[in-house]
């Protein structure tokens, strides 16, 4: 297995050595729609939800907040209007809305909400005991892919009816090293792999493929190894967009003729769970605690 030294200052991942106060240097030429921090608060995924966004947040005083230190949040962000509609989390990543629920990933376990009433107790799914990372979420149909970054495993889980996930096992459905983000596009999986160190890149964190889900086998999408976080779908699921802290950027790369560029760069940014919806890319930056919005369609 190839090592390959980190060599900017994204290798070491901000959640645990970014400071709050580090600040990016000049970005690129980019057709930025806005840029935005009211309210945020160490951002680390986006979801486009409702005609407004879902924004994750720590809420802490750094990016690793300390144990028992409950103040990360969701926020619903429309019409110019933030809205915290849930609170009291511990280190909130990828969300998922399903069947009138919100699945959130919150370390090491799965919260679901019932949209409809949040009052009602949320239900928690928990993993095996080394599932310390609960990270991303993907689906298909009525079924959910959670991935464990720190023990290489992905789940699935059977969504179809969201108000009984307590009585839903999780099934060990692939491993992989450092799973990431995932995106579904066309009844295929994309896989972005990160070290599960957040330090150390190898020749096995690229990102991934599996053609099929019924019969999941990882094979390797983008051979350039790096410190991937999130990966999101153009609309018509032809460009695959994957953010990666080694070099500071979001990329993209043709589907079909494995053509990549870059699309938005600028140093000292953690460029984390990003997200696609009718042609803007969103860019949650979790070491300046904002969100950047990229035009697709230049």
């Amino acid at each position: 297995m190839k090592k390959i030294t980190a060599l900017t200052a994204a290798v070491l991942f901000a959640a645990n050595c970014f400071s709050a106060e580090a600040k990016p240097a000049k970005a690129d030429t980019t057709p930025i729609v806005s840029v935005y921090d009211d309210d945020i608060r160490f951002s680390e995924s986006i979801l486009p939800y409702d005609g407004g966004l879902l924004i994750s947040n720590f809420g802490s005083a750094t990016m690793n907040p300390a144990p028992g230190e409950n103040k990360g949040y969701i926020l619903l962000r429309k019409n110019g209007v933030n809205q915290v509609i849930v609170d009291g989390l511990h280190k909130p990543t990828a969300t998922l809305v399903r069947f009138g629920h919100l699945f959130v990933c919150d370390d090491t376990r799965l919260i679901v909400y019932d949209l409809k009433n949040y009052n009602i107790e949320p239900q928690i799914i928990t993993f095996a005991e080394d599932d310390k990372v609960v990270n991303a979420l993907a689906a298909n149909g009525t079924t959910l892919y959670v991935s464990i970054t720190n023990t290489g495993r992905i789940y699935s889980l059977d969504i179809s009816d969201p108000s009984r996930m307590n009585e839903v096992q999780p099934q060990l459905w692939l491993e992989i090293p450092g799973p990431n983000g995932l995106a579904i596009g066309g009844g295929v999986m994309y896989i972005a792999s990160i070290p599960a160190d957040y330090s150390n890149v190898t020749d096995e964190n690229v990102i991934y493929r599996v053609s099929d889900l019924e019969n999941p086998v990882a094979e390797i999408f983008y051979n350039v190894p790096g410190l991937y976080d999130g990966v999101a779908l153009s609309d018509n699921a032809r460009t695959l967009y994957f953010s990666d802290w080694l070099t500071s950027s979001v990329k993209s790369i043709d589907i079909k003729t494995k053509k990549v560029r870059v699309v938005y760069r600028e140093n000292g940014i953690g460029p984390a769970d990003i997200a696609q919806a009718r042609g803007i890319l969103y860019i949650p930056d979790l070491v300046t605690s904002r969100i950047i919005e990229i035009n697709l369609n230049h």
